[in-house]
């Protein structure tokens, strides 16, 4: 049987290795391919009509640690690894944990052992890998992807929004707590990211643009002429934003 070098066929894009030696690495598939095997719906579609974009993919190496990571996304894994089913706390965005159509967050799947690899699912999307040192990071619905177990993963409620908008259980996102590597995903690039830095100072973004809010920030939710909504940003810290990402309904 014909069984090729599989290094030949991807290299690695991005990495970092945890301080209990748990290496989170991003690899990317040297070759175009058309996604029919990934998207039934784009059979017909050639490489040049998905923009030059190749499939990427998530490697982890486990050595003695465990890492959180979004249901229904592991693809193989090699080595003696448990799995268990870690329930988490309710969120009213129906994206916040993807294979949870009814929009509650109901659990992560967590892996760990004594060593082993895994592979998670390929995709078109793009990958951050992000080392948290004893922080928060309050982000867009659907960026989580994986982490080490040493960071919480929960729920942030934004209740700083204008009567009528949303109900009054308010505004949910996925809160990153701790010290750890995380990796987020994304349909923009990291390169097309603009990080502002704020000191104490204000931003107003007219859309849903913002995806990642990091250190001391306050958020207000208005109604917005163009949008519907506007978000005002104060205090502290990094606030990310993707001004070439999809134009979508935020999901209240």
């Amino acid at each position: 049987m014909f069984n090729p070098d599989f290094s030949d066929a991807v290299r690695v894009i991005d990495s970092s290795t945890s301080s209990n030696n748990t290496v989170f690495e991003v690899l990317e598939y040297k070759k175009l391919r058309n996604g029919s095997v990934f998207n039934p719906t784009a059979a017909n579609l050639s490489p040049s009509q998905y923009g030059g974009e190749k499939l990427r993919q998530v490697r982890i190496n486990i050595n003695g640690g465990g890492v959180l990571v979004q249901p229904g996304e592991l693809q193989f894994m090699k080595g003696p690894i448990q799995i268990e089913i870690q329930k988490n706390a309710p969120s009213a965005s129906k994206g916040f944990f993807k294979n949870v159509g009814a929009g509650e967050a109901s659990f992560t799947s967590k892996y760990y052992g004594k060593y082993g690899e895994i592979y998670l699912d390929p995709s078109h999307k793009y990958f951050y890998i992000l080392e948290l040192s004893n922080e928060e990071l309050i982000l867009d619905d659907g960026m989580f992807y994986c982490c080490e177990d040493s960071i919480e993963l929960s729920v942030h409620t934004n209740k700083n929004i204008a009567t009528g908008l949303v109900s009054g259980d308010g505004f949910r996102q996925p809160k990153l707590s701790g010290s750890g590597i995380a990796i987020l995903e994304s349909d923009v690039p990291f390169d097309e990211i603009l990080i502002y830095e704020l000191n104490n100072e204000t931003l107003k973004i007219d859309g849903n643009f913002s995806i990642v809010i990091r250190g001391k920030i306050e958020t207000k939710i208005e109604k917005s002429k163009r949008e519907g909504y506007l978000q005002t940003f104060v205090g502290t810290g990094e606030v990310w934003i993707a001004p070439t990402r999809k134009n979508r309904p935020m999901n209240v």
